[in-house]
């Protein structure tokens, strides 16, 4: 070395180990819909709040309600007053509120594709070209590497099952193009009796394994977020007088009279929020994954901010729900248990009938372990295709897998029962590879099933003496 001008010892440090291989993150979902800030139009946005978000993207859509005060009057003076608060027509817009129950079921970081402001006024499938409604949203993630789920609880506002079809088909597609992704769907339900079988049928058959329904929408302990221009109907039993806040806003009687407004701001919030259960199953996504892994299933897990489904199905019902016979679209239900509360009660994807794919925790860990490899192994790329080079690899990809069958995320009492992976000249490349420039590996894993049917056997056991 030129740079060796005096006689002695001199130390050089040679890294002979690659770093490991670490696993991506598992559940950054990616909600598409609609905000009151559109001006990220559809640009995948990071957030870590709902504060972070109300900056970048405004609130909640306002609600307006039809507000009734009843005065009742004896001898001229006022005896009774009663307020009253009809339920309203909900908005079309759910994005925010679905956020809310994200955050608070256990959701961590997430993007945010704004494919349009509230003055919109309708949701829309849109196009690509431009970019343009829910369609163009998930568009918009193709080149955002990071979100590993697609939520887009406003599709529940489409006008019917052929448009929320297509735009479930369409998260499915970008999922089997790009390989990294999952996507968590509702149920379009109008309460025609035939609207699963239509729901169903407008899915089509492809790439099912790379999404997961869910039925039905949540009760939840969300509140509505008041449109002040609600105007009020104030009646009372005095004839030739009239009623002194008949027809007034909200917003005018909140100076004028604070106490008309706060009754009627604490009748409001009797009422709660009905919610696609999307937003809340994201947020389970998150839990588990970050406390148990992401092999173990997303069910039997209790919902923050619910009280209640929308409708309660039988164990009956779940049954033509869960397993699809001619489809295999299976359908997870959401349920609630005397005593445990609501709980997520099934883990299967929309290819119900496949026997590899049928789980969502199978799906996802191996979309995991491959993404994790992938970018672990990158620095081979331009490496010498030799068998030194083989053996490094297969050592990386063997301590990774190692650590998830140690986690309890592959089955298996020994690692080459859990596990395998092959690589090489005669075994998984032939000398025409090596001279394409072809690594080959294969990588086969025995990944644990979630406990779906606990059969109890009993039998009758005959008396032995006296």
């Amino acid at each position: 070395m030129s740079s060796l001008k005096r006689p002695g010892v001199y130390i050089e440090e040679k890294s002979t180990l690659s770093d490991p291989i670490t696993s991506v993150k598992t559940a950054i979902p990616a909600f598409i819909g609609y905000t009151e800030d559109a001006t990220l139009l559809n640009s995948a946005t990071r957030i870590t709040s709902l504060l972070e978000y109300k900056e970048k993207f405004g609130g909640a859509p306002l609600q307006q309600f039809t507000l009734s005060l009843t005065d009742e009057y004896s001898d001229g003076e006022l005896i009774s007053r009663s307020y009253s608060a009809d339920d309203p027509i909900a908005s079309i817009f759910k994005l925010f509120h679905s956020l809310e129950l994200y955050f608070n079921n256990g959701g961590g970081p997430c993007y945010i594709v704004s494919v349009g402001d509230y003055d919109a006024g309708r949701i829309e499938v849109g196009r690509t070209e431009p970019l343009e409604g829910l369609i163009g949203g998930i568009a918009a993630t193709e080149k955002v590497d990071e979100p590993t789920l697609y939520v887009f609880p406003d599709a529940i506002s489409l006008n019917d099952q052929v448009e929320y079809g297509s735009v479930v088909k369409d998260a499915l597609n970008m999922c089997n193009k790009l390989q990294d992704r999952f996507t968590i769907c509702d149920v379009f339900h109008n309460g025609n009796p035939t609207a699963i079988t239509q729901y169903r049928g407008e899915l089509g058959m492809n790439y099912l394994q790379y999404g997961a329904a869910y039925y039905p929408t949540l009760l939840t302990t969300l509140n509505y977020f008041i449109d002040k221009a609600s105007v009020i109907t104030h009646t009372h039993n005095i004839t030739g007088t009239l009623p002194l806040h008949n027809g007034r806003t909200l917003a005018e009687v909140e100076n004028d009279d604070p106490l008309v407004y706060k009754s009627f701001e604490a009748e409001i919030k009797r009422k709660y929020l009905n919610l696609p259960a999307s937003g809340a199953i994201a947020g389970v996504y998150a839990k588990v994954d970050a406390n148990r892994g992401v092999w173990k299933a997303p069910a039997n897990v209790s919902l923050n901010s619910v009280s209640a489904p929308s409708v309660n199905v039988t164990n009956e019902q779940q049954a033509g729900l869960n397993v699809d016979a001619s489809t295999g679209k299976s359908i997870n239900v959401i349920r609630s248990f005397s005593g445990r509360g609501v709980l997520v009660w099934g883990a299967r994807t929309l290819a119900g009938n496949d026997n590899e794919w049928r789980y969502v925790p199978v799906r996802r860990l191996y979309i995991t372990v491959a993404e994790s490899v992938k970018k672990g192994t990158e620095f081979v790329v331009f490496e010498p295709n030799t068998a030194n080079t083989w053996v490094r690899i297969k050592a990386l990809i063997q301590n990774y897998l190692i650590a998830i069958w140690r986690a309890g995320g592959l089955a298996g009492s020994k690692p080459e029962q859990a596990f395998f992976v092959r690589v090489g000249l005669g075994e998984t490349m032939t000398a025409q590879d090596i001279l394409e420039g072809k690594l080959n590996v294969e990588i086969g894993m025995a990944a644990v099933r979630p406990a779906e049917f606990i059969i109890l056997k009993f039998c009758y056991k005959l008396q032995e003496s006296a």
